[in-house]
Formats: structure tokens, C-alpha cells, sequence
């Protein structure tokens, strides 16, 4: 800073900083014309869900660690939670956009600069020599937020922050629900391949019977290769089951996070006979509104309020653009009486810069923040349709799943007392073999049917836990 730079305290300056500051007191007054707080746009959401289940009001939120009953899928969710780089990536995003937001909110604020600066000057053929120092204090073009731009711009990057929050969380549910979907699958492959090695060993007993009898001359060789054509059948199956486990397995080991190479501990997989559900049955009984508040619905609804926001900054750019300078420190031409003889004293410099013209460029900025505000309500109002369908289905689904899990019990009860009576009077000779085959298929095809229905169960249970949302 130059010692030209300072004035000497006077009323004089004391009366224009007046003349200036005054009207610019007086148009902060329209300053709320370009910055509308955001409001929630009115949704058309139906009272209740069509399904039994959604008819309370107590809407609580649902934590994972307390829907998840099996220790082993805690392990693996917590594991993926810690290792996903998804996540960590989701994590890096929305840190940046919080310091981005912290640096539009100091854009509102001055910036105060400390200044020393010295000069020392001589003139040509002359011994004598002039020296000229300074130190204070200065703020440079802070600007006036009169019309509410940098209000708006903060109020964007904050809007965005928060968005990139819920999308956060979103993915985390939906990492959650991926978990808990491969590892169901494991545990029906495992179930199913436990039940064909049963049927294997069946009906390895079963061709050694036949063969007996063969030499016995009561059966046919027709009858000992319909026996080996069962046991080579059996064994397909066997192998299409081992392949869908492993598959299983290859997915959850890179959902987790482990290192390529490095398999998941098979305590974690390993099925586990008559184990009950690793997930609980959420209560859907929430109103609809709860949709709301799920986390990919919010963060459309954030995504919004900054474009609307964006809209308010955009309308600012059309008034003056008010900044301010202002300077005070000391001036001298001793070092030494820099600080105590030196010439106090102060600058204040108002400014205002009025857009005349920019060949439209404010023009089509504001068009350009209105149609992606309109792009931010379409966007809001599918991401609540697809939330109410998958939920709606979510729920309906697990009604006919509970249908269905009453009659496959009942079915597979009636084939397992048919088989064993069946078998009883084959061995006996009192039936024919095709009755007992009929039966051994019948009871076989209710099992697999039924460790399915229990997979559809369990997946249909991570679906209305991700669908809800937390």
C-alpha cells in the first residue's frame, strides 16, 4: 500500500462514506425480491397402502444391525460397509461439496489482509534518495449482498451438500440389501445342493437294490439303467447348484471389499440346518408419507432446492453488483516511525457495477436455472413414484409369498408321508418302482420348491428393507 493510498481523518470523507452507505442501506430493503425460502412442493401421495399392512401411523425408522437376526450377515454388511469403495468414493463427493459450501458461505464475509510494503527512490545524478513505508489493514472488494446473489449461491452449495448426504445413504442401503441378496443365495445354493446329495445318496442305494434284484431276475435292465439315468440326472443337477454357489460366492467376496485372492472365511457361509431367517419382517405399517423421507427422495428433493436457489442467483445477476474497499493503517518516510510518527489513516471505496448490456447472457442464465429447476421437479416427482411402486410391490409381494409358504408346507408335508409310505411298500413288493419314482420326484421337487419360496421370502424381507429406506 502506497502512502498515497491513505487520507487524513476528516468530516469531509466522514460525510461522503455517508452519502454512500445510506442508499445502499435503503436497497438492501428489496434484497428477499431474488432469495424465496424453499418449500416442499405439494405431492399427490394416496392415505394408505392398498395391502393389510400399512395402516398405522407410527412410522419409526428401521436400523439394519436390528433388522438382521444372523451374526454371520452382520459380519458380512459391516465388512462391505467398511471396505466398499462406492462408499468411500460417495464420502470423498460429499466432503468436497461441504467445502465447497463453506467457501461460498465465506464469500459473504470480508476478507482482511495485512500489508507492509517499503519503497525507496533516487533521482539521476542527485546523492539524495526518498523512502516511503506503510503498514495496516485492507479490505478488498468485499461484496455488498444487497439482492441476495451470494444468499442464493450458498444456499445452492448447501442444497447440493445435503443432497450428496442422502445419495449417500441411499447407496449404503442399497449396498446393504446387495449383501444380504448374495448371502441368501449362498445359503439356499448350500441347502439345495444338501438336499440333491440326500436324493444322490437315495438313489445310489437304491441302484445297488436293483441291481440285486436284477441278478435275482425280478427286475429288468431296463429298470437298473432307468436307476443310473436318475443317479446321472442327480448329479447335473448337483453340479448347476455347486456352479449358482459359487458364482454366489464370487459376488459377495467383491461386495465386501476383500482383496482379489483372498476368499471369505467359510464360518460366515456355511449353511446351517433348520437355521431360522437372518432378516425380521419389517412393519410396513407406516402412512405414505414415510416415502418422503427416503433417501433417494430427498436427494432429488435437495437436487431442487438448489436449482431453485440457482434461480434466485440467477435473477440477482439483473441488479447491481454493490462491493466495497476499505483501507486503514499508517504511512511514513521512517522505518522506525512507522508505528508512532507515522500518518494515520483510512480509505473507503464503494463501488456498484449495473449489467446495461451482455448481449443476454443474464437472460438466458436465469431461462437456463428455470428449466433445470423444472428438469429437478420432474426428477422429484418420478423418484416418489418409483418409491410408492416399489413399495407397493414390495408389500404385495410378501403377502402372496406368505400364501405360498402356507401351501408349499402343506404340499411338501403331504409328498414326504406319500414317499415314506410308498417306499415302505415298494421295499416290501406290494408297489410298483414307478409309483416309488413318482413319489421320490414329487417329494424332491416340494423341497427345492420350498428352499426356494424361503429365498423369495428372505429377498422379498431385504427388498422392503432397502425400498423403505431406513
Amino acid at each position: 500500500m502506497q502512502t498515497a493510498d491513505f487520507y487524513p481523518m476528516n468530516r469531509g470523507l466522514l460525510t461522503l462514506a455517508v452519502r454512500w452507505l445510506t442508499p445502499l442501506a435503503l436497497l438492501s430493503l428489496v434484497a428477499c425480491s431474488t432469495s424465496q425460502p424453499y418449500e416442499r412442493p405439494a405431492v399427490s401421495l394416496p392415505a394408505e397402502w392398498s395391502t393389510a399392512d400399512a395402516l398405522s401411523a407410527d412410522g419409526k425408522s428401521v436400523d439394519w444391525q436390528t433388522a438382521i437376526t444372523d451374526v454371520r450377515l452382520l459380519s458380512l454388511v459391516q465388512l462391505a460397509l467398511d471396505n466398499s469403495q462406492d462408499l468411500q468414493l460417495a464420502a470423498a463427493q460429499v466432503r468436497q461439496l461441504q467445502a465447497q459450501f463453506r467457501i461460498r458461505e465465506a464469500d459473504r464475509r470480508p476478507t482482511v489482509t495485512g500489508m507492509i510494503s517499503g519503497n525507496r527512490q533516487g533521482i539521476a545524478g542527485s546523492e539524495s534518495s526518498s523512502s516511503q513505508y506503510a503498514v495496516g489493514l485492507s479490505i478488498v472488494e468485499w461484496e455488498l449482498d444487497f439482492f441476495g446473489r451470494l444468499q442464493n449461491l450458498q444456499d445452492a452449495s448447501l442444497a447440493q451438500f445435503l443432497s450428496s448426504q442422502e445419495a449417500q445413504r441411499a447407496l449404503r442401503w442399497s449396498l446393504i440389501a446387495g449383501v444380504a441378496h448374495a448371502w441368501i443365495d449362498i445359503q439356499a445354493a448350500e441347502a439345495q445342493i444338501d438336499l440333491t446329495r440326500k436324493v444322490l445318496h437315495n438313489r445310489e442305494q437304491s441302484l445297488q437294490l436293483i441291481e440285486a434284484r436284477r441278478r435275482q431276475g425280478t427286475v429288468s435292465d431296463i429298470d437298473v439303467w432307468q436307476a443310473r439315468g436318475l443317479i446321472a440326472q442327480a448329479r447335473t443337477v448337483f453340479a448347476e447348484q455347486q456352479r449358482q454357489r459359487d458364482a454366489a460366492r464370487i459376488q459377495l467376496t467383491a461386495m465386501v471389499g476383500l482383496p482379489p485372492g483372498r476368499p471369505l472365511a467359510e464360518s460366515l457361509l456355511a449353511a446351517q440346518s433348520d437355521r431360522p431367517l437372518a432378516l425380521q419382517e419389517v412393519p410396513a405399517n407406516l402412512p405414505s408419507e414415510v416415502l418422503l423421507e427416503r433417501p433417494d427422495v430427498r436427494a432429488a428433493e435437495w437436487q431442487l432446492a438448489a436449482t431453485q436457489a440457482q434461480i434466485g442467483a440467477a435473477r440477482a445477476a439483473f441488479f447491481p453488483r454493490i462491493s466495497l474497499t476499505a483501507g486503514f493503517g499508517s504511512a511514513s518516510t521512517d522505518l522506525g516511525n512507522l508505528m508512532r510518527g507515522g500518518t494515520w489513516g483510512w480509505t473507503l471505496a464503494p463501488q456498484a457495477l449495473l449489467p446495461i448490456f451482455n448481449a443476454g447472457a443474464n437472460r438466458a442464465q436465469l431461462e437456463a436455472s428455470e428449466a433445470a429447476r423444472d428438469a429437478a421437479m420432474a426428477q422429484y416427482q418420478k423418484s416418489i413414484q418409483t418409491a410408492f411402486a416399489e413399495v407397493q410391490e414390495a408389500l404385495n409381494a410378501r403377502e402372496s409369498l406368505q400364501l405360498q409358504w402356507q401351501a408349499q408346507a402343506y404340499l411338501l408335508q403331504a409328498e414326504t408321508e406319500r414317499l415314506r409310505r410308498v417306499h415302505g411298500l415298494w421295499e416290501r413288493g406290494v408297489a410298483n418302482r414307478l409309483e416309488w419314482l413318482d413319489a421320490e420326484r414329487s417329494t424332491f421337487e416340494a423341497q427345492r420348491a420350498a428352499v426356494q419360496v424361503r429365498q423369495a421370502i428372505e429377498h422379498n424381507r431385504a427388498v422392503v428393507l432397502r425400498v423403505l429406506g431406513g
